[in-house]
C-alpha cells in the first residue's frame, strides 16, 4: 500500500504510468511494402524533385551564361586582334600629301631641316608634324638630334641607291 500511495504522490494527482508505456516516437509500427513504397514515393515528390527540377534549371542557365561569355571573350580577341593589326596612322590623303610635299622641301633645302623649319614651311602644329614624321617610310627618312642641341629634330631624306 505504500508503494501506491508513493506512486500516487509522485505523479500529482495524475493516473500513475503504466509500466509498459512507449513514447509515441519509439512505438514500432507494421507497414507493408506498397505502404512503404508510397511514403518514400510521396517524399521524392514533395522534396527531391522540385530540387532536381531547379538544379537542372540551374545548370541550363549556367550553361547559357559560358556560352554568352565565351561569344564575348570570342568578340573581345576579334576587336583586339583588330586593333593590333591597324596601323599606328592612317594614310589619309591629307597625309599622304603633306609627307609628298615634306619630301619635296627636303630635297630643295639639300637633304634636311628641323621640325620645327619643315612644320612652319607645311603650315601644320608641332604635334601635326610629329605624327606625319611617325607615318613616314622608315627606309626612305631619318630622325635625330642635331648634334650641340639636342633639344632639336631634324629630319633627314637618306640617300637612295639608284641600283638596288
Amino acid at each position: 500500500m505504500s508503494e501506491i500511495a508513493n506512486a500516487s504522490i509522485n505523479t500529482f494527482g495524475k493516473a500513475s504510468p503504466k509500466a509498459d508505456f512507449v513514447p509515441p516516437s519509439e512505438q514500432l509500427i507494421t507497414l507493408t511494402i506498397g505502404q512503404l513504397q508510397d511514403l518514400v514515393t510521396q517524399a521524392v515528390e514533395k522534396t527531391i524533385q522540385p530540387l532536381q527540377e531547379r538544379v537542372e534549371a540551374l545548370e541550363v542557365t549556367v550553361a547559357r551564361q559560358e556560352e554568352f561569355h565565351a561569344r564575348q571573350i570570342a568578340e573581345d580577341r576579334k576587336r583586339i586582334t583588330a586593333l593590333e593589326h591597324t596601323p599606328k596612322t592612317s594614310q589619309g590623303k591629307r597625309m599622304r600629301s603633306r609627307a609628298e610635299m615634306l619630301k619635296a622641301l627636303l630635297k630643295a633645302k639639300g637633304g634636311g631641316m628641323t621640325f620645327k623649319e619643315a612644320g612652319k614651311a607645311l603650315g601644320i602644329q608641332p604635334n601635326q608634324m610629329t605624327k606625319l614624321v611617325e607615318s613616314l617610310d622608315k627606309r626612305s627618312f631619318e630622325v635625330f638630334t642635331r648634334s650641340g642641341d639636342s633639344r632639336q629634330r631634324v629630319i633627314r631624306l637618306i640617300a637612295q641607291n639608284p641600283f638596288t
